[in-house]
């Protein structure tokens, strides 16, 4: 499996299984770009892969289409993109009665429509181009099974799926494969405490399931499946969502 001279485009990617993925993807020939709202972090993610670093708020249209515009401006053009930027940890988890309308309007607007804004901007490059490309949601098993005091998380990450399948039917004529992937309990800076953090935000944590093969999962396990979505390997594989989850939806 080799990306030798792909462009990839990774939101959210200086941090956990953002970072994860721009590293493999870049291991396997990609050049890689990363974006993120802080400036600082892409720049010096980036830089350790010999990559570009752009800023961008993907909750905001305009902060989408420049970075995506400055993207193809230093590297010519983009095949890939890794749609990982999103609300989630410690500060998706609220109690649906006291959830307020600012945390309703920040979740919605980043996962849901910060997805659709990426994907249009970079779509639009890609179908021009004629040359199709590959786009990948980060989704989330939370997208199958409920979680407690986190419903706008789990809402918004069964759009992705929804969306995956839908931007994968109406894409296909441009050669653009657009799939998903649902990780599930996958140890990063963000979600090493979210036991924790459940129990203190008062959930019961009588609904918490247990990752059969024992052990929670690494960012790397999932980038990995990434790059295999994106790879030619996969040519055949669009609209569909790869379960990376150690087993936690098989029962």
């Amino acid at each position: 499996m080799t990306l030798n001279g792909k462009i990839a485009l990774i939101t959210g990617g200086a941090t956990g299984i953002g970072l994860a993925t721009a590293k493999v993807l870049a291991s396997s020939g990609a050049r890689v770009a990363i974006a993120q709202l802080d400036m600082r972090q892409a720049q010096e993610a980036a830089a350790a892969l010999q990559g570009v670093g752009v800023q961008i708020d993907i909750c905001d249209p305009d902060s989408v289409e420049k970075a995506v515009q400055t993207v193809i401006d230093q590297c010519g053009r983009i095949d890939i993109l890794v749609n990982n930027a999103s609300v989630t940890g410690r500060d998706a988890v609220q109690p649906l009665l006291s959830c307020s309308a600012e945390l309703i309007d920040r979740i919605v607007r980043t996962n849901l429509q910060g997805t659709v804004y990426c994907s249009q901007a970079v779509a639009r490059h890609m179908a021009g181009t004629r040359r199709g490309g590959s786009i990948v949601h980060i989704s989330s098993v939370a997208a199958y099974a409920a979680q407690e005091f986190a419903a706008l998380y789990c809402a918004t990450k069964a759009a992705q799926v929804s969306l995956a399948q839908s931007m994968a039917i109406e894409w296909a004529a441009h050669g653009i494969r657009v799939n998903c992937i649902a990780p599930g309990d996958i140890l990063t800076a963000t979600s090493e405490h979210a036991v924790q953090q459940i129990h203190d935000a008062g959930a019961s944590g009588q609904y918490l399931r247990v990752t059969p093969l024992g052990r929670r999962g690494l960012p790397e396990e999932v980038a990995r499946a990434v790059a295999f979505l994106v790879s030619e390997d996969a040519s055949f594989i669009t609209g569909t969502t790869l379960v990376v989850d150690g087993g936690y939806l098989a029962y």
